[in-house]
């Protein structure tokens, strides 16, 4: 394949499901940034059809309703699933509440699918109770793990799938950065890995599969004044045919001011036939920054470097909510189904267990 020839390929495997219909009436559950400024941004950008919204608090929702020209607002979320005029249900809410809201959601005859913010919940145990009462009521569950829909990840997977960096050796993701943590993640005792190393998590799951063993190693994160287990965090992922995938995740980054900032997020997988690593621009946010990726490979001798003009946030979200509505008009399940995502949880659960025991866990001590 030719140079020009791979480029294309590149950019066909980052370009989101088109479904076919765009009009799917769409109630939204959660009125927060990531809604606000993600989900709404994106799917205005791609002709869905976002058509009521709930939040804690009705004057919350009247605001983001007038700024993103939704036509209905409901006090509360059980008012806006009652609604027989919606059809998808887009929650995002803190995890701990989303299993009574899929709960109740379930019981709507009218409601087609459900799209649950990550993490699904806050327990393995929880999240399979969302994944059961999804199956007993056939309703469609898929999950927001939208750093699948980073555009650098979604190349990558077509690199690994295409076997143009042969059998993968060794993955890693550094982060540098410092997020924002959403109030409600204050009440929690675990907090990095459920709040941002999940998509790390869910990445290595989504490029190369289920872990056989996972160790974790952490501390805390002196910018957090509130308690948590888990602010710095590494974590390795150890795979049956030896690789491993470890990310680490710096969340204090910057001893603050006078200190200049190196804030990033840089990702490398080397395998057999090639190499493969990139940034993500998320850290620059609210910036445009789109994320990188470029490789070499024995096929590919100098580095291939393809450019995306979009960026994780807001326009990952496209990709998630694209990916149920297709699996709904194709009859299939979500490719970030909740079923899927049972792994994604068990492996948080391994990091956290393996924190609390100072040892590795093998991934089916989880899930049994």
């Amino acid at each position: 394949m030719e140079q020009h020839d791979i480029l294309e390929a590149l950019v066909r495997a980052t370009t989101y499901p088109k479904p076919a219909r765009k009009d799917w009436r769409i109630g939204c559950v959660g009125a927060g940034f990531i809604m606000a400024d993600c989900h709404l941004v994106s799917y205005k950008n791609a002709g869905f059809n976002p058509v009521a919204i709930a939040s804690r608090t009705e004057a919350h929702a009247a605001a983001v309703a007038g700024q993103r020209g939704i036509e209905k607002v409901y006090p509360s979320w059980r008012e806006l699933i009652r609604d027989e005029s919606i059809e998808i249900l887009d929650v995002a809410f803190p995890p701990d509440q989303q299993l009574e809201i899929v709960q109740e959601a379930c019981k709507q005859p009218h409601i087609k699918g459900i799209l649950c913010q990550k993490p699904i919940e806050m327990s393995l145990e929880r999240a399979r109770e969302i994944v059961r009462v999804g199956e007993e009521s056939g309703k469609k569950i898929a999950v927001n793990s939208n750093m699948r829909c980073d555009q650098s990840m979604r190349a990558l997977k077509y690199l690994l799938d295409t076997n143009e960096l042969g059998t993968p050796v060794l993955a890693t993701i550094e982060m540098r950065a410092i997020p924002h943590w959403q109030p409600f993640l204050r009440e929690y005792d675990k907090l990095e890995i459920f709040g941002m190393g999940i998509h790390h998590v869910d990445s290595f799951r989504f490029l190369f599969g289920n872990p056989e063993w996972v160790t974790c190693v952490c501390r805390t994160d002196p910018r957090s004044k509130f308690p948590h287990v888990d602010g710095i965090t590494q974590y390795t992922f150890q795979y049956e045919d030896g690789l491993m995938a470890t990310s680490l995740d710096d969340v204090w980054a910057w001893p603050e001011d006078p200190c200049e900032k190196d804030i990033y997020i840089k990702w490398r997988v080397e395998g057999t036939e090639g190499m493969a690593e990139g940034t993500i621009g998320w850290p620059k946010y609210p910036e445009r920054s789109p994320s990188t990726l470029r490789f070499t490979s024995k096929r590919h001798p100098q580095w291939v470097e393809p450019k995306w003009d979009t960026v994780w946030f807001p326009d990952a979200f496209e990709g998630t909510m694209a990916g149920l509505l297709t699996a709904l008009e194709e009859g299939r399940e979500p490719a970030i189904s909740a079923k899927d995502n049972l792994y994604t949880i068990a492996c948080v659960e391994a990091c956290y267990r393996s924190i609390a025991e100072r040892r590795s866990i093998r991934l089916d001590e989880i899930i049994r």
